[in-house]
Parts: structure tokens; C-alpha cells; sequence
């Protein structure tokens, strides 16, 4: 009974081992699939905006930002088909998908931010009966000004660094441990630069910070597939 009970007690172990490798291999945050499709879009969109605003490339009215909107379906998507998997998830694990949905919501309401507070900003103005004027030094000329957040892709790329560098911290992965803090270097150079290079520090950001790691989660996740 003693050596049926310890065998049993191995085979256990050995069981719930197996459970959690399998989690951890399934699980879309391991495998790289949520940086890649956040490292894809945010390098596209900031790279797009930085060559449509130095070559002065007139591509219609669209807001390529709005992607980042869009990418928010698949994270859900990912996350919930995650969710009804009957797996064991550690707490590292959960940490993760907590971190990842909140940086979902927050680049959702800070892009919301950004386009709708300067409008109404002017609508309040106006109720008073004041508005914003801009003069020129050279010509004393005078013009309206409209309202616009300063340094916009500065706050996005601060806003980068949260899920990067807590991934990269909990898991103790260096691609991210060091994307995330070149999102710091990248936001203290974005402040003291004109709008078109934010934009490309911001596909820069996207780039180091989610779409590197997350190519070679991806690699690692299907070398370990192959054993």
C-alpha cells in the first residue's frame, strides 16, 4: 500500500507538471501572439504617420490610429477563447491578462481623449463667450487658435512602457525588459521633438517593445511544440 501510495503521489505530480506546461504553452501571452498584434499595428501606425508627415503624402482623411482601436477585437477575442480553455493558469498568468486588457482600455480612452477634448474645450469656451487667439511675432498678425493635446505620442508611448515592462519583469524576459525601457528613452526624447519623429519613435516603440519579443516567443513556443 505504502509503494502503490507513493507511485501514486508521483504520478500526480507528474500530472499537474504536464497540466501546467500545457498552460503556460497555450496561453496567448506565452506564445506571443498578443505582442505581435500590438508590435505589428503600433509599428505600422507609427511608421506610417512618420513618412506621410515628412514626405507630405496626402492619403485622405483616415486616422491610421484608429487601428489600435481595431486591435482591440482580436485581444478580446484571444482573451476570451483563453478563458474557456479548462487549463491551469498560474498567478503570473493571471497578472498578465489583467495587465494586457487594462493597457486595452487605457490606449482606447486616451486615443478617445485625444480627439474629443480639444473639441470640447472650444465648446466650453464658446458657452463663455471666449476663445483662444494665436499672434504672430513677425507679422502681429492675429488667428484663432484650436485647442490640441501637446505631445500626444509622448503620452502613448509613456502608456507602451506599463504592460512591456511589467511583462518583461514578471516573466523575467530580457526583450522585454529592455523594450520597455527604451519606451522610457523614447518618451523623454519625444518631448523635445516635433510631431512627425514622435510618430516614428512611437513605430519604434511598438517595434522593440512587443513585435521583436513577441517573434521570438513565437519561436520559442514552436521549438518547444517540436519536443
Amino acid at each position: 500500500m505504502s509503494i502503490e501510495k507513493k507511485l501514486t503521489e508521483k504520478e500526480s505530480l507528474q500530472l499537474i507538471t504536464e497540466m501546467i506546461q500545457k498552460a503556460k504553452a497555450s496561453h496567448f501571452h506565452e506564445n506571443g501572439t498578443s505582442a505581435i498584434l500590438w508590435g505589428s499595428v503600433i509599428g505600422f501606425c507609427g511608421l506610417f504617420s512618420f513618412f506621410k508627415m515628412y514626405y507630405q503624402l496626402n492619403v485622405g482623411g483616415f486616422d491610421v490610429w484608429l487601428l489600435a482601436l481595431f486591435a482591440l477585437v482580436p485581444q478580446i477575442f484571444l482573451a476570451i477563447k483563453d478563458a474557456r480553455k479548462n487549463v491551469v493558469k498560474t498567478d503570473i498568468q493571471l497578472a498578465m491578462n489583467a495587465i494586457w486588457t487594462v493597457y486595452g482600455f487605457s490606449i482606447f480612452a486616451l486615443i478617445f481623449y485625444f480627439n474629443v477634448v480639444p473639441h470640447a474645450t472650444t465648446q466650453l469656451l464658446a458657452n463663455d463667450n471666449e476663445q483662444l487667439l494665436v499672434k504672430n511675432l513677425t507679422t502681429d498678425v492675429v488667428n484663432n487658435w484650436k485647442p490640441y493635446i501637446f505631445s500626444q505620442s509622448s503620452l502613448l508611448i509613456l502608456l507602451y512602457a506599463i504592460p512591456t515592462l511589467s511583462t518583461g519583469i514578471a516573466r523575467k524576459f530580457k526583450p522585454m525588459l529592455i523594450g520597455g525601457l527604451l519606451c522610457y528613452v523614447f518618451f523623454v526624447i519625444s518631448c523635445f521633438t516635433a510631431t512627425k519623429y514622435d510618430m516614428l519613435l512611437n513605430g519604434l516603440a511598438g517595434i522593440f517593445s512587443w513585435l521583436i519579443p513577441g517573434l521570438i516567443l513565437r519561436n520559442r513556443f514552436n521549438q518547444a511544440k517540436e519536443l
